[in-house]
Parts: structure tokens; sequence; C-alpha cells
């Protein structure tokens, strides 16, 4: 019998409960039959015990970042203190609601406002809205601040939005979505290697009467800085332009460099990802968008606003682009940023941006000898290896598959799209140098085992709950449903 899993429906017995309800004190209703199911709902039928042991194990064929060492690049996978979470959990915030006078919820939107204030003291941006609930949300609010700014100018031909051949995927998705035409500008390239940064001449080329702006990380996606940040925003800027700042890579420049300072009119930064929220398995997040002054009456409502002692939800401009969320976003997300930002500090922000960077630097200067490294500048918090050295049989998808033998979560393969083998690794700034260190010789195993029998890495994993998957044919093919399993 092929392998499905351990799923709960298997441990349904008919008439099993797992649960014991109080005598009801509400008078007995029959409910209008037009509103019945005819048939009870096919829910697994368990006992407490069962279920306890059963996602309990469940857990355990889990990897995270309390269980490993998670290098994901460009998704900052770092640690969240927990204190963050015991705060946001308590009943003070919980049990808030949204429609109360805003008398009664003074607190949290001080805590709102002083959010919006110390982002914009981070990025160098005017104010922000924190609406928005996930980073791919921010790059679509953002780009629809900035097709409000062009229409609002008489300037609706500008329908083009720049995309480096480097950038994150939601980029030219988000841009899309928002109703722009995508135009890609390459990369400097030396030979085989590219860099990421972008081509100067090529950005020339691209510019015209129809931009609407360009979207950027900086430190782009190889973990690079765009040296010649301030030359690339005064070309769109002459060109009329605006210049939109992907938060994704904010980690390794908190206090050290601001968006605002190189030129960026927007940028959203991710809560989730920086700021102390658990990332990954599709939530929670919090993408907040913060612009400079001329935009800020585009900003989506509602935001906090203060007015003398007293902290008021504003209904935005008439320029806003309107509600795009419920309220004010995801408060949990901003709560748990919020006590993040105030017990780390102005000081140890920039701590953790040196932190992040002296780590990648030295997981990288540490493998470049059995791993392919293109770029062999000093990077950021991130970098990329396009596969092994001298080594085209085992490719980087064995890599990482091999990986998760040693209890390590894989670093991010096959992206960017400039190298063909691609290993994006991002160590984060609290890893101890001694995960680094077995880390590292992990890796030099791995390479050490590609050398010598490359087909215990075809075959790998082996030490995993389920051997080595067909993603692609699950991908195309999903079967969701227990029944789809039988």
């Amino acid at each position: 019998m092929a392998y499905y899993g351990d799923l709960i429906f298997e441990k349904s017995v008919a008439g099993r409960k797992g649960y014991s309800l109080p005598t009801s004190e509400v008078e007995e209703y029959t409910l209008d039959s037009r509103f019945a199911r005819e048939d009870a709902p096919e829910l697994p039928e368990v006992s407490e015990f069962d279920v306890v042991r059963h996602y309990t194990n469940v857990s355990f064929k889990n990897h995270g970042i309390e269980t490993g060492f998670y290098p994901l690049g460009s998704c900052t996978m770092k640690y969240n203190p927990k204190i963050n979470l015991e705060l946001s959990s308590s009943e003070k915030f919980t049990a808030l609601h949204p429609y109360q006078p805003v008398e009664t919820v003074q607190g949290i939107l001080k805590i709102y406002y002083e959010t919006q204030r110390m982002l914009s003291e981070i990025s160098g941006m005017d104010t922000y809205s924190l609406n928005p609930f996930a980073g791919a949300h921010g790059e679509l609010v953002g780009l629809m601040i900035m097709k409000a700014f062009h229409e609002h100018n008489n300037e609706s031909n500008r329908t083009k939005v720049i995309v480096p051949d480097s950038a994150h995927g939601t980029n030219p998705a988000s841009a899309k979505v928002a109703g722009f035409d995508v135009v890609e500008v390459r990369s400097n390239c030396e030979g085989d290697s590219c860099d990421g940064t972008i081509n100067l001449e090529h950005l020339k080329e691209v510019l015209d009467e129809d931009v609407a702006g360009i979207m950027l990380t900086n430190p782009n996606t190889l973990g690079m800085f765009e040296k010649d940040i301030l030359e690339v925003a005064r070309l769109v800027h002459e060109a009329g332009g605006l210049l939109y700042y992907d938060g994704a890579n904010l980690n390794p420049i908190m206090n050290v460099a601001r968006p605002g300072d190189m030129g960026f009119d927007i940028t959203h930064i991710n809560l989730h990802k920086t700021f102390s929220t658990p990332h990954g398995g599709g939530g929670p997040g919090s993408g907040p968008v913060g612009v400079s002054k001329r935009l800020k009456p585009f900003l989506p409502a509602p935001i906090v606003r203060k007015a003398g002692d007293l902290y008021l939800i504003d209904g935005g401009a008439e320029e806003s682009i309107g509600q795009i969320s419920h309220f004010l976003g995801n408060m949990n997300v901003i709560v748990k940023a919020y006590a993040y930002l105030l017990s780390t500090g102005r000081r140890h922000l920039a701590e953790i941006s040196r932190l992040s960077t002296l780590n990648a630097n030295y997981v990288k200067e540490s493998l470049k000898d059995d791993y392919e490294l293109p770029v062999k500048e000093n990077c950021k918090h991130e970098f990329v290896f396009d596969g092994l050295k001298d080594n085209d049989e085992v490719r980087a998808i064995d890599v990482a598959k091999r990986l998760l033998d040693f209890d390590m979560h894989p670093p991010t393969v096959y992206f960017p799209l400039l190298y063909g083998e691609s290993m994006m690794v991002e160590p984060v700034e609290n890893e101890s140098k001694q995960t680094l260190d077995a880390f590292i010789e992990t890796m030099k195993h791995i390479a050490k085992e590609a050398r010598e029998n490359p087909e215990t890495l075809k075959q790998a994993p082996y030490h995993t709950p389920v051997r080595r998957l067909d993603e692609a044919g699950a991908a195309r093919n999903p079967r969701v449903k227990f029944k789809d399993l039988l």
C-alpha cells in the first residue's frame, strides 16, 4: 500500500467521541429544515487522546526555525522573541473590537501611530499606512499609489514599470495585477557572472515618457548593494518616474542606510520578516507601505493620526486610493513589531544589520572552494552559489534534498534565474558561530559525497518522513481530498 502519511481520518471510528459538553442552559430550538444539512458532516470521529497524539506527532515532522537551521534566502527566516508573541496575545489586545469608540482604544492607536513613525525613521519615508496584509499586498498598494499619482498629474500614459532581471517574482506579478506593462532591465554582467546590479546603459534605453516607475530591492537578490542607486534615482526621476523599494531585503541595512535617502518614493516593509512575526506557512503577515511627502495624500485609508493628545482614525485625503483591507491591517503582527522595535532600539537595529552581513560573508568565504561563487565581492545579508564547483552531475536540488538528512532546511534553490543552479543562502544575524560552523561542515561533507559518490545525493533524502517527492506532479495534479488518496 502506498504511504500517504498518518491522516486523522484513518484513525476515525464510528461513534467515538473526543469531547463532552456541559448541559446547555439555552432553550432547545429546532432549526428550520431549509437550513439544515441532510447528511452529517464527514468529520473524523476520534478520542481526545488520539487527537493530541496525532497532531503532536505531525508537529515533529515539520521543520521550523525553532527546530533547526533555516538559511532560506530572501525570506529572513530568523528567530522571533517569544515575549513579543506573549504581549500580542494579551486580552488587552485580543478583546478589542474595531467598532469601539475611538476614545476607548487610545492604547492600540498609539501603538499604530508610533509604529508608523518608527518605520518612517528607519526607512526615510514621510509616513506609513499599516493596512496591507503581506509583502505582495504592499507591493500592489505601492503600485496603486504610483498609478494614482500619475493619473492625478494627467499622465495616464505612464503604463510601464521597470523590473530588474534579478527581481523577486512578486515584483512583475504585482505590476501586472496593478495594470502595468513590465519592462525588464538587465544586470551588470562580466563573463558568466551577473551581480544583479542594474546596468545603467540598458536602464537609459528603456526609460521613456511611458515609464511610471521602477521596482528595486537594495541590497538586491544576490545580496549586492546597488552602488549606483543615486544615479538610478536621478535617471528615473528625470524621466518622470517613481522609485519603489521592495523591503524584503531591509534586514542588512536597518539604521545603516535608508531607502528614502537613496531616492526612493515608495517602500513596503515586511513586518513578518524583519520585525518579529514567524514567517512562512502562508501567514500571518503585514506589509506596511510608506511614501515620500508628495505621495502622502494617496495613501490608503484609514490611517492613524495624532491631534494633540488624542489619536484619531483618519478617513484619508480626497486623493486616497481608498480602503485596501479591513480596518487597520493585521493588528497582531503590528503589536509584535512594535514590541520588537522598542526592545531592540535604534543602536541594536544597526547591530542586527552588521551581524547578518558578517554571518553571510563568513559562510560564503568558508564554502567558496567547494561551491561555485559567481560574485566574488563582499555581500550583504545573503549570497548565491551556482551549484557545486567542477561538478555538473549533481544539481542544486540534490544538495537541497541531502541537507534534509542533517536536520537543516535547504537554502532557496533555482532562484534568482541569473544562474542555472542557484542556491541562495541567508544565515541571518542571530545564528551563532557554532551553528554556522555546523552548516559549513555539513555543506563540505555533501560536496565530498558529490565528488566520491554522487548517487548518494540523487537518492536523498533518507531520514525524512517521506522520501524524494514528485513536486512538479503534486503541483500540477494536487490531490487535496482524503478520498482522492484512497
